[in-house]
């Protein structure tokens, strides 16, 4: 357990009011059900808490540690809060072990918490040393530390360019996997120093820190962030009554792209083209209510840094799919 203050104290929710207006509508029935699918510290579920008295609210989370101090925070809620350890991608699981079959409104805060980059041990910052461990749960799962030291240098290299978006993706495999021979990755400042010789000067004055993309890279490949999201929308989507409401926050585009792809999928017909009278079957599921992706303020921006890469899409359920394929 965490003994560096409360959650409320620690963590500031990214959109909190703007995603509060947009889900809000679709919580006003007694007993609807929002899931906050990444619980975090609980900003965004406390806040729907307030303003929604007659919701009650599933918070789920892959971090006992997460789910720990949530839970104080949400402790004068109690009555109408369900806490579950998990992961994203077990939403519908959860939900049916809940005898919840549908849900009014959902959000996804994707990305590392604010918890997970402020606890050092964590391995998560490239500006502090630590163990790389970089798993979202430690109970299970392979580490930061296992990539660098198992995978060989098609597969660094792969997982550098596809999920860091690494221009010198190559470059850093081959020294990876050199230096590894010498002695493998434990912390985190040693393989800092090689991506500060391994990246051009150049680039590292132009596009920020050397360890920025690489670190990406390493977490999402260790809580295989991206397959678990391309299996957790569709999941999350089949949930929503209609007239249900599912907001995702994105911190980098390869999440955003996915959001996007489904979102635009389900907002549009399915008709051949041709065909004289859309059938009911084909119609849109999906009605979008933000235009394209919502950034956080500048002045949000200046208050959190933290938000400055945050993309908000929200869409809501306009009618059933039960027993059709999508």
């Amino acid at each position: 357990m965490s003994t560096r203050g409360r959650a409320a104290d620690r963590h500031i929710p990214v959109l909190r009011d703007r995603i509060l207006d947009l889900l809000a509508p679709a919580l006003q029935e007694q007993g609807s059900v929002y899931v906050d699918a990444t619980l975090g510290m609980g900003g965004h579920a406390e806040a729907v808490l307030e303003r929604c008295p007659n919701a009650r609210v599933v918070g789920i989370d892959r971090d006992p540690e997460a789910l720990a101090l949530a839970g104080e925070r949400l402790e004068p809620y109690a009555a109408r809060v369900t806490l579950v350890h998990a992961v994203y991608d077990e939403f519908a699981t959860v939900l049916a072990d809940l005898g919840l079959p549908k849900v009014q409104a959902a959000l996804f805060d994707l990305g590392v918490s604010s918890l997970q980059l402020d606890e050092t041990e964590r391995g998560f910052s490239y500006s502090q040393d630590a163990p790389l461990d970089m798993r979202m749960d430690q109970s299970r799962g392979i580490t930061a530390a296992d990539v660098l030291n198992t995978y060989d240098a098609a597969e660094l290299e792969r997982v550098l360019r596809e999920y860091g978006e690494e221009r010198f993706a190559r470059r850093i495999a081959a020294a990876i996997v050199r230096e590894r021979e010498r002695e493998p990755f434990t912390t985190s400042a040693r393989l800092v120093d090689l991506l500060k010789k391994a990246v051009p000067a150049a680039s590292q004055k132009s596009g920020g820190h050397p360890g920025k993309r690489t670190f990406q890279a390493l977490r999402i490949e260790v809580n295989e962030e991206l397959s678990v999201w391309a299996t957790a929308l569709p999941a999350a989507i089949d949930t929503l009554a209609v007239g249900g409401r599912l907001a995702v926050l994105s911190y980098h585009s390869l999440e955003d792209r996915i959001t996007k792809r489904v979102f635009a999928q389900g907002a549009r017909s399915s008709a051949p083209e041709g065909l004289p009278v859309e059938l009911p079957e084909h119609a849109a599921y999906l009605r979008l209510l933000t235009r394209g992706a919502e950034e956080p303020s500048a002045e949000e921006k200046a208050a959190n840094p933290r938000s400055a890469s945050a993309r908000l899409r929200v869409a809501e359920r306009t009618r059933s799919t039960k027993g059709q394929h999508r």
